[in-house]
């Protein structure tokens, strides 16, 4: 029983954080693969895509775990890493290694989260299009934000970062 006006510890209350610029991707209304179409469209500032190769590019993650969270992605749609060429599975790996270096050149982590979910149930939020996650991570980066509030704050627009990383990378 609740008496009015008391709220027990137990009951977690909602707290806003107004992010009105979020609004556009809530109300995009797409189909199909969001990474074929930034692989497809010539629109790399819009679409985040920091850098093109030959069978892969590298582009921003429009919702990151942490500021310069980079996604690198095959260009065909694949969803498994046993439909990769050998060519596909090297550049991948040469790109997490490029991302890497361009990220401590120019934001100065103190470690790495690098890895691929394959499957829904390992925590991909995208199940049928392979792609590695290169997340920068800093000494103290879980603050009480996301410990006593549950909201995650990243430092940095998406806009900004795109245009500091973009030219950073060795051209093929």
């Amino acid at each position: 029983m609740f008496v009015r006006g008391i709220t027990p510890g137990w009951v977690k209350t909602m707290k806003t954080l107004w992010a009105p610029w979020r609004i556009k991707y809530i109300k995009e209304k797409t189909s199909g693969c969001f990474l074929c179409r930034a692989n497809e469209e010539n629109h790399d500032a819009e679409n985040l895509v920091i850098y093109r190769g030959r069978d892969c590019f590298c582009m921003l993650n429009k919702y990151p775990y942490n500021s310069g969270h980079v996604m690198v992605v095959t260009k065909k749609h694949k969803g498994d890493i046993s439909e990769l060429t050998s060519h596909e599975m090297l550049e991948m790996m040469m790109l997490v290694k490029e991302v890497r270096e361009v990220l401590i050149k120019k934001m100065h982590p103190d470690g790495f989260n690098i890895g691929l979910n394959l499957g829904k149930e390992a925590g991909a939020g995208v199940t049928d299009h392979i792609h590695i996650h290169v997340v920068p991570r800093w000494m103290g980066d879980t603050n009480f934000m996301p410990v006593f509030t549950d909201t995650k704050v990243i430092p940095q627009s998406l806009e900004e970062l795109y245009h500091e990383l973009k030219d950073c990378f060795t051209k093929s």
